[in-house]
């Protein structure tokens, strides 16, 4: 059975136009943010950091990784949601301009969106330190870019939504 969908897929770029795109963007002066992750169970606390992301700059581009980069990272139960849904999840929203599937090895995955749209700055969550002590630190200084970290918000963790979930089973 084909079932339609209606998925904003015109925002889902390969890595290939994400570059070009990117390109054309700086071009035109526009300011790029990146941010990546798996964002598997799509909740308020990815909501928080891609709003607060997007207001670092006038674009955003956010990397996904792929259902392959995700089991080989967090195991095989892993993720709950394949990466086409979880992309076309991401592209609905409003302060989200791209999303580029990222499927490379998860640790290298962040690099390779960085070296390819070459953002002004880069958006990753505060727990992970200072800019510098992040994965994808040298290639954020290879392209110029700052790094950004978004606080997060208290219980609004995708693990702790997981743990909760199995509670209440």
């Amino acid at each position: 059975m084909n079932l339609q969908h209606h998925w904003r897929t015109e925002k889902i770029l390969n890595l290939d136009e994400a570059r070009e795109k990117a390109a054309e963007l700086k071009a035109s002066g526009k300011n790029i943010v990146t941010v990546n992750g798996a964002f598997d169970i799509l909740h308020a606390g990815h909501l928080d950091m891609l709003e607060e992301a997007k207001m670092q700059g006038d674009v955003l581009f956010v990397g996904v990784n792929s259902d392959t980069s995700i089991r080989n990272k967090k195991g095989a139960d892993r993720p709950y949601i394949p990466q086409e849904e979880r992309m076309a999840m991401l592209a609905a929203l409003t302060c989200v301009d791209y999303v580029v599937l990222l499927d490379a090895p998860y640790d290298e995955a962040q690099n390779a969106l960085i070296l390819a749209v070459k953002p002004d700055t880069h958006a990753n969550g505060a727990e992970y330190g200072e800019p510098e002590k992040w994965i994808e630190y040298p290639a954020m200084q290879k392209v110029g870019a700052k790094g950004y970290g978004v606080q997060r918000r208290p219980g609004l963790a995708t693990s702790e939504l997981i743990e909760k979930i199995k509670l209440t089973k």
